[in-house]
């Protein structure tokens, strides 16, 4: 009997080792999978953001407006390999675009309604709600133009939030070879071209990082003034410098293609393995320039107004999480941007403020996330807002004036249905933008 009790118990003793052994065994498992998948800098993908400075569907490659086209290889990269959105709206200006994308809110919430206005610090920047979201999860940077601060050249955009700022605080430069480059609130002189200045800037803080980043690149090309790029960086031939009375498309032409040149090299600056968990999203922020503007829009209709031309620009998305190809006709605004961009960060949001996040086109092509767009304008003379939902557009005055637009038969706004009596569908159609205007600016 005691020859039993001693089996057994050396039995129970085997038993309990095994079993402790298997508990450890399967602890360490267990955490080295929560590493894996908590692990930012595998299941996060990093963001590239690029902004280039007045450029209109009528300067690209990817639509039929205009004639004349840049040679842009690798902005053709990421369009071809991505989705074009052609239902994009923007605002008419630099600022206000800038501002919905940063708080997720129309203009007239945020007071930026033309170039030149100031964001307020207190609202909640894109960057400080994604990392608030997720603990930390991202390096932040935004480098070039800023453009939300008024007159104050001084101003530190990392007020809000942003680990990083270098660049153009004002909106113009007086010559891309000639401005002030400020960084952590201290402004100086430089000579460096303005378009590579700012991709040295951007190559070196990417290269820096350890865990996922996002960067904003904001180039201030191709806007004004017209310049000769450095030669190696475009295709249009030995250009004298520009004066005025001059034709200013091919200086127009050879920003944009200077512009292409630096977002390539940057892109062959971030190695394969970075490259293929970044998403490059690239747009336009309003309308090409009055000067250059192409046909079908005109010097009215581009960049300062809240037709097709001022406020239908580019945007691409290819990259980490896109499947789609080809064309995207959902409708988008600025303001989504904020939405969208978080949820690719990995909050856990699909509207926010004004915002609603269209991530879900970037792989599914299902119904749109919005069913109105909405943009404004207010230049100190005029204050005017647009409302459209893919087919009719409206234009409204403060002063009660309208227009009312076909899009589908008249996409360039060339006859105004307010001109002539309405059928029963476009006076629902008009009812029911109206109403939502009223919706929105309630």
């Amino acid at each position: 009997m005691k020859n039993i009790v001693i089996r057994l118990n050396n039995y129970i003793k085997i038993f309990y080792t095994v079993l402790v052994v298997l508990l450890i065994g399967c602890k360490k498992e267990s955490v080295i999978m929560d590493q894996s998948i908590l692990d930012p800098a595998e299941s996060t993908p990093n963001i590239l953001f690029i902004i280039a400075d007045d450029l209109g569907k009528d300067a690209i490659n990817g639509f039929s407006e205009g004639q004349i086209k840049p040679t842009t290889p690798n902005i053709d990269a990421i369009r071809n390999s991505g989705i074009t959105f052609v239902n994009f709206w923007s605002y008419p200006t630099c600022s206000p675009t800038r501002a919905s994308i940063i708080s997720g809110k129309y203009s007239y919430r945020t007071g930026v309604k033309w170039a030149g206005d100031e964001l307020d610090s207190s609202e909640m920047s894109l960057q400080k709600f994604i990392n608030k979201e997720t603990n930390e999860t991202y390096a932040t940077a935004l480098v070039g133009k800023w453009h939300l601060s008024g007159s104050n050249s001084s101003f530190n955009p990392e007020v809000f939030g942003i680990d990083y700022y270098a660049g153009l605080i004002r909106g113009e430069v007086q010559s891309y070879y000639n401005w002030v480059l400020t960084e952590d609130g201290i402004g100086s002189f430089v000579s460096d071209y303005t378009t590579e200045r700012f991709t040295d800037l951007a190559i070196n803080w990417i290269q820096k990082q350890e865990k996922p980043w996002f960067m904003w690149l904001a180039y201030n090309a191709p806007h004004t003034p017209f310049h000769v790029p450095p030669n190696e960086m475009h295709s249009q031939g030995n250009l004298p410098d520009y004066m005025e009375g001059m034709d200013e498309t091919p200086y127009f032409m050879a920003a944009i293609e200077a512009m292409d040149y630096q977002i390539g090299r940057l892109l062959d600056s971030i190695p394969e393995d970075k490259k293929e968990n970044t998403i490059i999203i690239f747009i336009g922020d309003n309308g090409s320039p009055n000067q250059v503007a192409q046909s079908p829009y005109t010097y009215f209709t581009a960049k300062g107004s809240l037709n097709q031309g001022g406020v239908n620009v580019p945007m691409f998305i290819s990259g980490k999480g896109v499947s789609r190809r080809g064309n995207d006709t959902n409708l988008v605004t600025s303001t989504d941007l904020f939405a969208t961009i978080s949820e690719i960060a990995g909050v856990h949001v699909n509207n926010i403020n004004d915002s609603k996040s269209f991530k879900s086109l970037l792989t599914e092509s299902i119904g749109g996330v919005r069913n109105f767009q909405y943009a404004e304008k207010d230049d100190g003379d005029n204050n005017l807002w647009a409302i459209s939902n893919g087919s009719y557009k409206i234009i409204e005055n403060e002063n009660g004036t309208k227009e009312f637009y076909n899009l589908i038969d008249d996409p360039y706004e060339e006859i105004n249905l307010l001109n002539r009596s309405l059928s029963s569908s476009e006076s629902n159609a008009k009812i029911e933008l109206e109403t939502e205007l009223l919706n929105i600016r309630k």
